[in-house]
């Protein structure tokens, strides 16, 4: 016999005092000794007791036995049921499942379970749909009542910490309802259970089940031993001779007698050929040993423990000097074992390191994954492992139970998509919530976002609202309609000027372009020209010198064509003046060169204003970006109010006057009478400008350029069309007018 051997045979003839203890629900209850152990004799001297009470437990997972105040002599060789609440709270987060429902059973197992997977999520942004528990005095109606609560949430995810007896009711209930697409999340209490795999009920509701399991190891040798088995060997194995009897239909044991009053027929002797070495079933297969390998690791712990206690070692006494201790087995004492099983450090067969941290060992668990056969059933396959506190998971072997094979969803809402903002709901969980695009400047650019950010400056959201994309840059340019359609009014008034100028030209000499002041009369034209052509300065990108010149141009052309209606409605007054008595120096005091030395002054008053004003602070090129788009208009900026209002002003003010003076002049006797003319182009005029103030003010972007070019067309169309129009009329149409005989008459 091996020294491990002796040792276990050892620790086995112990048992009343070092158990390998079941599952315990929050305390250690009944305990279960291992019958497959077998006790001897070691030397041909009984063995004594190590333990008054020491316990291995290789199922029980309450965390409470972790506390070594409470229990401390108690080991265990599973882990505690925190780990595998934290696998499932980590699988949870990983599939981004943020709407959960929960059954468990109302004990420590499944209140102590679901409490660790609560605190696990916060702050995951995960919520529980409903938590139903169940107890066993009602498991029946308790049952129902979750099934129903299952049908009725919207959660596709269901975390379930029962007994497998329970999850069997449960999914009946749920055939029954035909609730067929949702994942169950299984505890270890019922991920490997071989009813639940081959229950046909299972097949049809619980597709995919994802759970937590007791490791899995093979045991070497473990196998063959199995197969060794022969009743010949051990006949008083009662529990191997019944097994014998149904899976080869004949008795292992030649002097049976039938049992009185059993009507089953007696089985023929065994020939003594049979052997289970070809034999597949659940007592040869050691593919899944879980359970048994938690009893492997807690029986080989003992025989370390007593291997490293019967050793000789040498120590230090408490004065210093070296000793030597060697133990004998009969006298060997609990505390002296507790304090090796501590320190217990061995390497299993497999490779893997075992030892105590406490009364637990380092966590391991398998993830195991419902899969169907093509036969229908269930297979249970290992997709996943916990070593430690890692998770590795090998997600390309999941078969989920979706039709596409794709990780299925759980959730109160979707993930509100970028370009949009979260908004919760009241009186609901965080994760059931409504999506709000985000407002106008703002982005989100990942899904899930709780707050909209803001762009930059010069920057603005994309269509999607998911990206700050640059500005565009907005003026009235040429190509767009409006800029086409102001430039298109420009040359055309600025061509009918120039077929007004040459009708004057050639027709100089005739009375009707004689009578009215011909030179000022062309001058009038020109100025007109000069005012259709300006405006075309102010359409295109705004460039410094184009900021500065254009309100120059602005204002002097004007000013030179109202002085010049102002000098004419003068001359006209003037005339009718000097034709009373007494009054004929007043005309030879305005005459010809008076007329143009006016024009030049007023002209000039203009210009200067202009020369001072753009000179200390002209209009620059500026972004507006107080009007907040996807464009940021590109303007001409006023650094100076009063200079333009200056220019303005200025403009009124002659305007005001000559309108004054045409006014009075407006009934003079003449057929001709131009300050009727005058009178009515400068009420245009004046009408034109005066709601250009306001309309100007309240347009926003590139529109206030197109209200001011809109106000120079049409005051310049006002002024060409009442003043030149009836002239040309009669030059062209009705030439017999145009004679110093009718001019004359009244």
């Amino acid at each position: 016999m091996s020294l491990m051997s002796r040792l276990l045979a050892l620790w086995c003839c112990c048992a009343p005092s070092l158990l390998l203890v079941g599952r315990a629900d929050g305390q250690l209850g009944q305990r279960q000794c291992v019958q497959s152990l077998t006790c001897s004799r070691w030397g041909g001297a009984s063995s004594p007791r190590l333990f008054q009470d020491g316990d291995i437990s290789y199922l029980a997972s309450c965390p409470c036995l972790s506390d070594r105040l409470q229990y401390p002599t108690f080991f265990r060789t599973i882990p505690s049921d925190v780990y595998q609440a934290r696998v499932f709270a980590q699988l949870v987060i990983r599939y981004k499942w943020s709407w959960i429902g929960a059954v468990i059973t109302n004990t420590a197992y499944g209140r102590t379970a679901l409490q660790i997977f609560q605190e696990e999520i916060q702050g995951a942004e995960v919520c529980l749909a409903f938590v139903v528990t169940h107890e066993r005095e009602n498991v029946m109606r308790d049952i129902r009542r979750a099934a129903l609560a299952i049908q009725a949430s919207t959660a596709r995810v269901i975390l379930i910490f029962s007994w497998y007896a329970d999850v069997v009711h449960l999914f009946m209930q749920l055939d029954k309802l035909n609730v067929t697409d949702r994942l169950f999340l299984a505890s270890e209490s019922w991920s490997t259970s071989g009813n639940l795999l081959q229950n046909p009920v299972s097949s049809r509701v619980a597709g995919g089940v994802l759970g937590v399991a007791i490791r899995s190891s093979p045991i070497p040798g473990f196998e063959r031993y199995l197969r060794s088995l022969n009743p010949s060997h051990r006949p008083d194995d009662e529990f191997l001779s019944e097994f014998w009897e149904k899976e080869f239909g004949c008795s292992p044991s030649s002097n049976a007698t039938k049992i009185p009053g059993d009507s089953s027929p007696s089985l023929p002797p065994c020939r003594g050929t049979e052997s289970l070495e070809r034999v597949q079933n659940l007592l040869t297969d050691t593919s899944q040993l879980r359970v048994t390998y938690n009893v492997y690791l807690a029986a080989y712990a003992a025989a370390h423990a007593l291997h490293s206690l019967l050793s000789c070692s040498n120590g230090e006494s408490s004065s210093g000097q070296n000793i030597s201790a060697c133990y004998s087995p009969k006298h060997i004492k609990p505390r002296e074992v507790l304090q090796h099983l501590m320190s217990v450090n061995f390497t299993t067969p497999q490779g893997e390191q075992f030892y105590f941290q406490g009364a637990d060992v380092p966590a391991q668990y398998d993830l195991v994954n419902w899969q169907k056969t093509p036969e229908g059933q269930f297979k249970l396959v290992m997709v996943g492992r916990l070593d430690g506190f890692g998770l590795q998971v090998n997600e390309s072997a999941i078969q989920w139970n979706t039709e596409s094979n794709q990780v299925p969803t759980s959730q109160c809402t979707a993930s509100c998509p970028p370009g949009t903002r979260k908004a919760t709901r009241k009186r609901e969980p965080l994760c059931c919530f409504d999506c709000f695009p985000c407002a106008d400047g703002e982005i989100s650019n990942k899904s899930g976002s709780i707050h909209c950010e803001r762009c930059p400056v010069e920057f603005w959201p994309n269509e999607e609202r998911t990206a700050c994309i640059p500005q565009q840059l907005d003026f009235l340019s040429f190509n767009e309609t409006l800029g086409i359609t102001l430039t298109t009014a420009a040359v055309t008034g600025t061509t009918v000027t120039a077929a007004v100028f040459v009708v004057f030209l050639w027709h100089r000499h005739t009375p009707v372009v004689r009578a009215n002041n011909s030179e000022l009369s062309f001058l009038l034209l020109v100025s007109l020209k000069l005012c259709f052509l300006c405006s075309l300065v102010f359409i295109g990108r705004p460039s410094a010198w184009s900021c500065r010149f254009q309100q120059a141009a602005f204002g002097i052309s004007f000013v030179l064509c109202v002085s010049c209606l102002q000098v004419k409605t003068i001359v006209v007054l003037a005339a009718f003046r000097s034709a009373r008595p007494g009054a004929e120096a007043l005309i030879r005091w305005f005459g010809p060169s008076q007329q143009r030395g006016s024009v030049c002054l007023l002209t000039c008053i203009q210009i200067v204003i202009c020369a001072i004003w753009l000179s200390l602070s002209p209009p620059v090129p500026h972004r507006d970006l107080g009007f907040q788009g996807s464009k940021v208009t590109m303007e001409c900026a006023m650094e100076s109010v009063v200079g333009f209002s200056l220019v303005l002003g200025y403009i009124g003010l002659l305007a005001c006057t000559c309108l004054i003076l045409a006014f009075f002049a407006r009934n003079l006797p003449d057929n001709f009478n131009e300050a009727k003319l005058i009178t009515f182009s400068m009420l245009i005029f004046c009408a034109v400008w005066v709601a250009f103030v306001p309309a100007y003010v309240s347009s926003p972007g590139k529109y206030t350029v197109a209200v001011e070019i809109f106000a120079i067309l049409s005051s310049s169309y006002g002024l060409l069309l009442c003043i030149f129009a009836p002239k040309c009329f009669i030059i062209l149409l009705r030439p017999e007018k145009n004679t110093k005989k009718h001019l004359m008459t009244r």
